[in-house]
């Protein structure tokens, strides 16, 4: 009877915060590839909403090589890189006290997408910033459209997010 009923110190599901950064890494893996950013800018069209959206998920493009030898392929991956790093400390930073207490509730979902948000506009800001040819204005710029992507793409890392232990 002992063996059968031994407490389970580990849950059937992953963390929230776990299970965010899987996704945010999938996300960026996969709609940041080569692959994917050419198929969309041959596929789709710029004017529409569909379009707009599939565009939008390829911006944190990243690349094996570069044609540019000055800039090289950290430069160039560095908002992919800083992305995929921000999303796992805000993920895990962000709902771990509110969520805590609720599990798999809404507060899951919207600390999952804040934090998204959070590290796509922090990624943009600090790429620019620490990229070649950095400027401030540039680096402000930037930090909408990461925001913008965050936005719009937070929702699949709030998804992955809950459900998950705080």
């Amino acid at each position: 009877m002992a063996l059968t009923n031994r407490p389970r110190t580990v849950s059937g599901y992953g963390t929230a915060a776990g299970t965010g950064s899987l996704a945010a890494f999938l996300l960026v893996a996969i709609c940041g590839s080569p692959m994917y950013v050419g198929w969309v800018q041959d596929h789709t069209d710029p004017n529409g909403a569909g379009g707009f959206f599939l565009r939008l998920l390829a911006w944190p493009a990243w690349k094996l090589h570069t044609d540019d030898p000055q800039q090289g392929v950290f430069a160039h991956d560095l908002r992919a890189i800083l992305l995929v790093i921000l999303a796992v400390t805000f993920l895990y930073l962000l709902p771990t006290s509110q969520v805590a207490r609720v599990q798999g509730s809404a507060s899951q979902f919207f600390s999952g997408w804040a934090a998204y948000v959070l590290a796509a506009g922090f990624a943009a800001l600090l790429a620019a910033l620490l990229g070649p040819d950095g400027s401030l204005y540039a680096a402000f710029q930037a930090t909408g459209v990461g925001a913008t992507y965050g936005f719009f793409a937070g929702w699949v890392i709030g998804l992955a997010s809950l459900g998950g232990r705080a």
